[in-house]
């Protein structure tokens, strides 16, 4: 296998989900013995300033080819009842508000793995 350059790797990983790149940083704890969220952690502050607001709301745009699972996931993080839950599939609309940055990417990756599009405002 030919090296690759750190370029190749960024690009690789600009390509990948959220889920991929939090398998990808167990698997190098696991593999390397190596926490590359240490190094994150150090960079956070500069991050900070550049990224948006803290808290979004997280905005259901389309519901997808799975409109029962999407259905299921608005319940399971909302707390709303099945014909609520349904109508929010059905017509989009926010989901949650005032998340933080954090926890709304864990959510965007929930709706992305059963193929819905969500957005933070």
């Amino acid at each position: 296998m030919a090296k690759m350059t750190k370029e190749d790797i960024i690009s690789t990983v600009k390509e990948m989900t959220i889920l991929e790149v939090k398998e990808l940083v167990d698997l190098m704890k696991e593999e390397l013995g190596v926490d590359p969220s240490a190094v994150a952690v150090a960079a956070a502050p500069a991050a900070a300033v550049e990224e948006g607001p803290s808290s979004v709301n997280i905005v259901l745009k389309a519901a997808g080819p799975n409109k029962v699972a999407v259905i299921k996931l608005v319940r399971e993080l909302t707390g709303l009842g099945i014909a609520d839950a349904k109508a929010v599939a059905d017509n989009g609309g926010v989901v949650k508000e005032k998340v933080d940055a954090a926890e709304a990417d864990e959510i965007k990756a929930k709706f992305e793995e059963i193929q819905a599009e969500v957005v933070f405002e």
